[in-house]
């Protein structure tokens, strides 16, 4: 499976600009901390495989407080929100989603010390899953 690793490129995804408005209050979103990794390319998207990482130490004093997956193309852009706290040990997330079409995903991670930071990817579906009812 060809994987696309982005730790450094958080581009503005206009269409979501406002679900990040709410998320951050406004603040910036940093670069370095979280990895992406999920196919640039998957055959179906009732279940593309997706893992998150954030660089930190899940300490008292800097851990992942929550973490957020956005779509810029499914129906319901919020595919998941991830609740952490330090006894969890690793900010590690693994899991599928569904997808539709050519899109990309932005991942925000909420930090203890109230920073976010944030990566993203572009993924494209030959298969789509996510149908809007209209």
């Amino acid at each position: 499976m060809t994987q696309v690793r982005v730790a450094n490129a958080v581009p503005r995804i206009e269409v979501l600009q406002p679900l990040v408005d709410k998320i951050t209050g406004g603040a910036p979103l940093q670069e370095g901390r979280v990895t992406l990794d999920i196919p640039q390319l998957s055959d179906n998207g009732h279940s593309v495989p997706m893992k998150i990482s954030i660089a930190s130490p899940m300490s008292e004093r800097d851990y992942v407080r929550t973490v957020h997956v956005l779509s810029e193309k499914n129906p319901r852009p919020v595919i998941a929100t991830y609740h952490l706290n330090p006894q969890c040990g690793r900010a590690e997330i693994t899991t599928r989603v569904r997808l539709n079409g050519e899109q990309r995903l932005l991942v925000i991670a909420a930090m203890s010390d109230g920073s976010f930071q944030a990566a993203s990817a572009s993924v494209i579906v030959t298969e789509t899953a996510c149908l809007d009812a209209s």
